[in-house]
Order: C-alpha cells, then structure tokens, then sequence
C-alpha cells in the first residue's frame, strides 16, 4: 500500500514537527521512574526560564489538549465565588466565558466582536466600576482571527487597580516575549503543540507561587486541581495520574531545537519572515486579510474569502491538500473567511510552496484572483 506524502499543516496546531521531535517518542518511558521524573523537571525548568519565572512561579503540567490546561487554571486560581472580567474578541475568549459558566463562576465579559483588540482604557473603566472583578482573563494571541492583543497594556492597568491576571498563552508563548519581571501575572496557560513545535497530548499553567498557595479547595475536579497536581509534583517528582511519556520526551527535544534557534527571539524571527511572505503574496492574488497590519500576529494569518461566486471553501481546501498543505477554514460569525498559520516546521520554502498552491487552486476553480465582496470589507476600525 502506498502512502501519500505526508502534508504541511498551516494551521494553528497541532504543528508540522520536524525529525528529531518526532523521533524523540520512540523510547518507552517509565511514568514513575526517575529518569522520567528529571525530565519533567527539567522541561519544567526550562518553560520558566523562557518567562523569566524562576523566582516567582511554578510549572504545573496537566495531561490533555491545552482547553484541559485552561479550564484546570482558571478553576484553581478563581475562588468560587470569585468574579472575573473576561476579554473576548474570537472563539477562545468565548470558551473562557463558557468554561466560568459550567464553573458557576461569576463573570463580566467585554467582546469586542471579530475584528478588535479589547481597548486597555475600557478595561480599565470597567475594573474601577466593579471592585468585585478581582481577575482580568484575556487572550494573547486570538487564533480566531489571527488577532495579536495588546498584552503589555492590559496587563498595566490590571496592575495599577490592583487586580490579578489571566493569560490564554496558548498560541502565543515562545514565539512572543513573556516577562513576569515586566508583565505581572498570576496564571499563563499554553501547551505543548504550539510555538514550542511539540506534538498534543498536554499543557502547563505558569503560576505564582504566592497565589496558588492559596487555591487550596476552590477546584471542581480532581482531574482539573492545578493546586493538588502541584503538590504532588512537588513532593514525589511525579504526575498524579499517568502522563503523556513520550510526548514530554518530545517536547524536550523540542526545547532543545528551540533554544538552538536562538529562543524567542529566533523563532518569533522566523514566523515573522513566514508571515510577511504569506501575507505580501496573497495580497498580490487580490486577497485581503481580515486584520489591519497592527494587528496581524505572526501566529496565523485569517483572510477574506474571494467573493467570486466559483468560490467554495471545501473545494478550495481540497485542491491545497492535493499540492501538500493543509489551511484552517475561518472561524468567523461576520464574514466568511479561511486561516493560513506560520508556525511549526515552516520555513520560506513552505510559505512560497503554500502561494503556489493558492494561484494554481484558483485557477483550477476559474478564478481570476482573491478579491472578496465589497460589502465584507465594510467593518469597525480601532
């Protein structure tokens, strides 16, 4: 039987990988050993570091997609009859509103639609109306849209009205800079099949010691206890429950390969460059991108869908396949649209290779460029 060539995934993740990740999960691990044990200390290590965390928070790992790593941080860290100001613009600051709702937990939410970044001043004009929002949630890197939030500014004036941090890091961490001597939080979440280039199978939550030392009893779910998780941890070495072995052995592996690029700053380089390809040359096919250019991330890019009427996304996304890549469809509620991501194993070729693949897709469905309907252009500006 003869297998089809393996495709570039373009897509938010999970990621294309290179050799050496992927090799690194064929030996057997045993998940009580001590071998094992220093190497999740190690990976532990390692992600604070790249936070400048060392001194100030703890790595929590948890078995699961990074969702799991999210629900887990957010019950652990609200008391339960905590409320919180959640900052939504896409479908992941959806979820953290969604998730506080099977939580019971209290929450405010500022949505700012598809298309903007939550303003700091109206965060803060919202902290100062409501002294009982105690917890700022926000997005870094909103994969919805591709939209790249204005972090640092956030997390000013969470500070300055002296309330306490949440950050959905999921899509953003080590691609991005994260300092906590210069950006103050109490939780950051991302997971293992980001910006680092590991392979799914689980997340971790950065948090400060101080104020997880007092999250004893507000979790809804053993499973979910970022507290209890981290005690145990603490005190044996080891995960409560049986870990994701071969995908941590992956992932330290992919430490390893993102620290040789240069850390952050090397590969937030890269799927810079990766972006500026992308988006120059599918611009010069007529498409438009959702966002204004201060707001691209170099994360995911979302485009506007062609507005000719040949156009068909399903058709669209199985023609690209067949030239060996693989894009995201939008996950819009305004406009239609489709997602094309930067990060994993890509580097100019695949970029170039994937803008191949668009004009010869288009001309394959008759076609003449990208240019979407008028009226999709119509829409708020910041």
């Amino acid at each position: 039987m003869n297998e089809s060539p393996e495709s570039y995934l373009l897509t938010p993740g999970p990621l294309t990988t290179s050799l050496a990740t992927k090799s690194a999960m064929l030996r057997d691990w045993g998940s009580w050993d001590s071998d094992f044990n220093e190497l999740t200390a190690r990976v532990c290590r390692r992600l604070l570091a790249v936070a400048h965390a060392e001194d100030t928070h703890v790595c929590v790992p948890l078995q699961g997609s990074g969702t799991y790593a999210v629900e887990a941080a957010l019950a652990t860290l609200l008391p339960r009859d905590g409320k919180a100001l959640v900052l939504m613009n896409g479908a992941y600051g959806q979820r953290m509103a969604r998730i506080l709702r099977y939580l019971g937990r209290d929450f405010v939410p500022l949505d700012m639609g598809d298309y903007l970044p939550p303003p700091p001043e109206r965060v803060a004009a919202m902290l100062v109306a409501d002294p009982d929002l105690a917890h700022v949630a926000v997005v870094h890197c909103e994969t919805s849209s591709g939209i790249l939030n204005p972090l640092e500014a956030i997390a000013e004036v969470t500070r300055q009205q002296g309330r306490r941090l949440f950050v959905d890091a999921m899509s953003s961490f080590g691609a991005l800079p994260v300092d906590t001597r210069e950006l103050p939080f109490d939780g950051l979440v991302s997971s293992a099949n980001k910006c680092f280039e590991g392979v799914p199978g689980f997340g971790f939550a950065l948090l400060r010691r101080g104020a997880l030392e007092q999250c004893v009893g507000n979790a809804h779910s053993l499973s979910l206890d970022l507290y209890d998780q981290w005690l145990y941890l603490e005190r044996t070495g080891q995960w409560r429950f049986t870990p994701p072995t071969h995908v941590v052995a992956a992932f330290a592996s992919a430490l390893d390969q993102h620290q040789a690029e240069g850390g952050v700053a090397g590969r937030l380089a890269r799927y810079v460059h990766n972006k500026e390809i992308l988006v120059s040359g599918m611009r010069a096919m007529g498409f438009h991108t959702l966002l204004a250019d201060c707001w691209l991330s170099p994360i995911i890019v979302t485009f506007h869908a062609p507005g000719h009427p040949n156009f068909d996304f399903e058709t669209f996304y199985r023609l690209i396949k067949q030239r060996g890549f693989i894009i995201y469809p939008g996950k819009l509620t305004q406009v239609d649209s489709f997602r094309i991501g930067c990060i994993g194993q890509l580097f100019e070729a695949q970029m170039r290779g994937v803008l191949t693949a668009v004009r010869a897709t288009l001309d394959a469905m008759g076609i003449p460029d990208g240019s979407p309907r008028p009226e999709d252009l119509d829409k708020p500006t910041f």
